[in-house]
């Protein structure tokens, strides 16, 4: 499983750990990533997504999956979220 968060996109970090004595070695930054299940209100459906804490903020911010898809660029969003955003797209324009 890549750490990388199917919303938008964020993945691990690299800069240095540094010691009281200004050593320096190379180290990971990881994304606070959790899996979670978020609604869509178009489809009446949930969907089970590993995301950052940050993205669940705007997520929440923005005024759930579907406002948040819709503002979403496709290049950051796995395959899996473009999926969602296209059913959901879908099923706007057929209402």
């Amino acid at each position: 499983m890549s750490r990388v968060c199917e919303l938008t996109g964020k993945g691990p970090m690299t800069g240095n750990t540094v010691s009281h004595a200004n050593n320096k070695s190379r180290r990971r930054f990881l994304p606070n990533l959790n899996e979670v299940s978020l609604a869509s209100d178009t489809l009446g459906k949930t969907f089970t997504l590993r995301i950052s804490a940050a993205a669940l903020r705007s997520v929440d911010h923005r005024g759930g999956l579907d406002a948040f898809l819709a503002r979403a660029k496709d290049v950051e969003l796995s395959a899996d979220a473009l999926k969602i955003k296209r059913d959901i797209a879908k099923a706007a324009a057929a209402v």
